[in-house]
């Protein structure tokens, strides 16, 4: 046989044993491995698990009925399992399986508008919502360097808020306040009040009763706020752990709109009812209990949410993430425990009183106790000209008011300060049905710090507002656009709206029945 008839031999043969060894390979089964535990006990809330030597803080599980899990504790003996879900339906002996994943969350523009629970799954009877990507609800904050000052104002549409405790776009505001003192209204006026802005919206119900988050939805609706705003729900029906979940869930939702250029406010409603579930997990885990049995790092679980809230640079996007936190005060106690832990967090409060609810005075906030560590360096140059000194005269007025309960003869001065106060007084109540335009609240706030309500009555404060608003139109286009940009306004431009306001409210005199 000649050595070319060898070579083609040899070649043949080489290539029919390559097409034997590629199908044998591709006859083999591929091989999927799994790592099972089995669930030693059962609490509500919680499990502990053997079996899955390798998993890791914050992975996610899944047991057999579907239901899953989230590693919260790990020990030599056993692993310590949130149920996000119903416990129940557990029981010992059950296999669960490891997912290869910490806990996260689909994100994207397809979740505005929907009404979902901690896994995102849909609570508003739709399909499944469309996502982008998948995020991990625990991330570390944006380091400082990353960080821009807060300077943009976020308006509420209330003009207390606005005015004497304004907020900014990456700021920590919180809200707190006894029961039934309108908490969650501020925060949902807040939510409406971003309706054309482009601001999106988180609102976090943890806790809350299915009546009143079915009322805050409502609401959202009726004004078309749905459409720019994102709920995440954990119910006061659900196990510990979907609550304790929701805030760092809602904040990694809000996060992809942050770090996509993008204005972000969300509302915790509220970390009181999520510092309660994390203490009923601890417990349960046989956690060493501290100050009102609450463990040692509830502290750290707020401020790692907390400091999430920022405005990053715009090499990085240039977004921001505004946090409204709310917590639930016991009898005006606002020394307690979480409240304190959250005032240190927050960049300002804004404490509600009971006392001013009763009265009527709503919104019931209490100006004397409520702060904006920002201030002023988020309001609008023409805003913060027509309201700088508002909060310190009205709190002076309040000593003086107080003062003169005793029945003390008093100079005339103190009665023109007095007879002022008590129309700022009545100029800041507002109607939570009621949100009223930057504009608007400049035109009133310049007629009250220049005298001009101190000629009517205070029953006709609401009137002339009403009329003074519908001077707004008649103020020219350079002086709005110059408010609406940014700029100083000159003496001349503001003797030109108070101008304009005067004779507004000589009309609204000549018109009224009613003694003004």
């Amino acid at each position: 046989m000649t050595p070319e008839i060898c070579d083609s031999l040899s070649t043949v043969l080489e290539e029919a044993m390559h097409e034997v060894v590629q199908t044998c390979i591709n006859q083999v089964p591929q091989l999927h491995f799994r790592e099972i535990g089995i669930v030693k006990s059962v609490s509500p809330g919680i499990a502990t698990i053997t079996g899955l030597a390798g998993v890791g803080i914050d992975e996610m599980v899944r047991f057999q009925n579907g239901i899953f899990g989230m590693i919260f504790d790990i020990e030599e003996e056993y692993i310590g399992c949130i149920i996000l879900g119903d416990s129940s339906a557990l029981s010992a002996g059950s296999e669960v399986e490891r997912m290869h994943r910490v806990m996260d969350v689909p994100v994207g523009d397809g979740l505005l508008g929907r009404v979902l629970n901690p896994l995102s799954q849909p609570l508003d009877a739709q399909t499944t919502p469309w996502f982008v990507e998948r995020r991990p609800v625990e991330r570390e904050a944006p380091p400082i360097m990353d960080r821009l000052p807060v300077t943009v104002p976020l308006q509420t549409g209330i003009k207390v808020v606005d005015a004497l405790i304004p907020i900014g776009r990456g700021q920590r505001q919180l809200i707190l306040g006894d029961r039934q003192t309108g908490k969650t209204s501020i925060a949902l006026s807040a939510i409406k009040n971003q309706r054309d802005t482009g601001v999106i919206c988180v609102y976090c119900a943890i806790g809350q009763r299915g009546e009143s988050v079915a009322k805050a939805i409502a609401e959202l609706r009726e004004t078309n706020s749905i459409a720019h705003t994102i709920v995440v729900v954990a119910e006061a029906e659900n196990g510990p752990g979907l609550q304790y979940l929701a805030p760092y869930v809602a904040t990694a939702i809000g996060e992809y709109f942050m770090e996509s250029g993008r204005d972000v406010l969300v509302v915790y409603d509220d970390l009181g009812s999520h510092a309660r579930a994390y203490r009923e997990l601890s417990l349960l885990m046989r956690r060493p209990p501290g100050r009102e049995a609450f463990p040692g790092d509830i502290f750290y679980i707020h401020s790692r949410l907390l400091e999430r809230a920022t405005h990053l640079r715009k090499e990085l996007g240039g977004g921001s993430l505004t946090a409204l936190p709310i917590v639930e005060t016991e009898a005006q106690n606002i020394s307690g425990y979480i409240p304190t832990n959250l005032i240190s967090i927050t960049d300002g409060q804004l404490y509600l009183s009971p006392h001013l609810f009763q009265k009527g005075l709503l919104p019931a906030i209490d100006v004397g106790k409520s702060v904006s560590r920002v201030g002023g360096k988020t309001q609008l140059p023409a805003f913060h000209a027509v309201s700088a000194d508002l909060k310190l005269f009205y709190s002076q007025f309040e000593e003086l008011e107080m003062f003169s309960r005793f029945g003390t003869r008093l100079d005339e001065h103190t009665k023109k300060v007095i007879t002022h106060g008590r129309r700022i007084r009545q100029c800041l109540k507002q109607s939570s049905s009621e949100l009223i335009p930057v504009l608007d609240q400049i035109m009133i706030l310049l007629a009250l710090t220049n005298g001009l309500f101190d000629e009517i009555t205070e029953e006709s404060v609401y009137e002339v507002e009403k009329s003074l608003r519908k001077a707004v139109s008649e103020v020219p286009t350079d002086i709005v656009r110059c408010i609406l940009d940014g700029k100083p306004l000159s003496s001349e431009d503001r003797q030109g709206i108070l101008s304009i306001a005067r004779t507004a409210l000589t009309k609204c005199q000549g018109t009224s029945q009613a003694p003004l």
